[in-house]
């Protein structure tokens, strides 16, 4: 049989109902399957409540190449803001960002859990399912958790979130893609790049590469940012998300808040201009800019839009 058909809502559960032998299709058969989503935005439970944040829908209606999907960040406790809801409803493009999971830790799989992220996956239909593929949380699951934390980069730590990538896939029939995450203090031999690269290669998965939590990580380090970008696999890259992070210094030690304002770093800029035309399988951009007006973000947008015009998003 050859390659299944291009179709937005084109899930692994639907290879298996056409019959496609998904032990001869590797994850580099299977990304020409999904979607070009092309540039979106992000958002998460009230983060559009504020008077100050990003309209999605007003910016889609004035720059639609600027939002063509939502990336909807989920904690299953919460569930789907009034925001997405609405989105969803539309039947506009969506990804599903899960906000409450340690792949890592077989524990989180419960069975209340997953059928909670498959009732709102049936709502947000989204194209694939992503998030950062670190700590969650710290002991016990528990509301408003939220803590994120690198994961240890160590070889073992990788197999063990490459096994959790593995089963999120099959428990819920979505690709699954991880993602970086930012952090101030990083453990483990591995340089963080070489870690998700073994976690790609061990779940048969795509990246989502998050260029600013990267831009953290190779400064906190001392490297140059595009420190081991040589040795990684852009060809996984399905995923990229730019945000700004602001520089902070607290009795004498310096490091960069995640605080996704509009304001993009030069480091970030360097790394997203250097790799979004390496990225063969590139689908989708985000600009995590959810809390900031309209006016400070278009600009953003703009240099972003500029850089795709050399890749394949183009």
């Amino acid at each position: 049989m050859g390659r299944p058909p291009n179709n937005a809502r084109f899930t692994i559960a639907t290879y298996a109902l056409l019959g496609y032998n998904q032990a001869m299709a590797d994850f580099l058969e299977r990304v020409h399957s999904l979607p070009s989503l092309g540039m979106g935005v992000s958002t998460e439970y009230g983060a559009g409540d504020s008077e100050s944040a990003l309209d999605v829908q007003h910016l889609r209606d004035g720059y639609p190449h600027y939002a063509g999907f939502l990336e909807v960040g989920v904690e299953t406790v919460k569930g789907l803001d009034r925001h997405a809801e609405a989105w969803a409803a539309s039947g506009l493009p969506t990804t599903y960002h899960f906000l409450d999971i340690n792949l890592d830790e077989p524990d989180d799989f419960d069975a209340p859990w997953l059928a909670t992220v498959r009732a709102i996956a049936e709502r947000l239909q989204p194209a694939w399912m992503c998030g950062d593929a670190g700590l969650w949380h710290f002991g016990r699951r528990d509301r408003g958790h939220m803590l994120l934390l690198p994961p240890i980069l160590s070889e073992d730590a990788a197999d063990a979130m490459a096994e959790g990538v593995v089963r999120m896939r099959e428990e819920t029939g979505y690709e699954v893609f991880p993602e970086n995450p930012p952090g101030a203090a990083y453990v483990g031999p591995l340089h963080l790049l070489d870690y998700y690269a073994r976690v790609c290669e061990r779940a048969d998965t795509g990246q989502l590469l998050d260029c600013a939590h990267l831009a953290i990580y190779q400064r906190m380090m001392g490297h140059d940012p595009l420190t081991a970008l040589d040795g990684f696999p852009l060809d996984r890259v399905v995923e990229i998300h730019i945000a700004g992070g602001t520089p902070r210094t607290h009795q004498g030690f310096s490091f960069v808040e995640d605080t996704h304002t509009a304001d993009v770093l030069p480091d970030t800029w360097s790394l997203f201009e250097h790799v979004a035309p390496r990225c063969s399988n590139l689908k989708a951009v985000v600009f995590e800019c959810e809390r900031n007006p309209m006016e400070r973000c278009i600009a953003g947008f703009g240099r972003i839009a500029d850089v795709l015009k050399d890749s394949a998003l183009s």
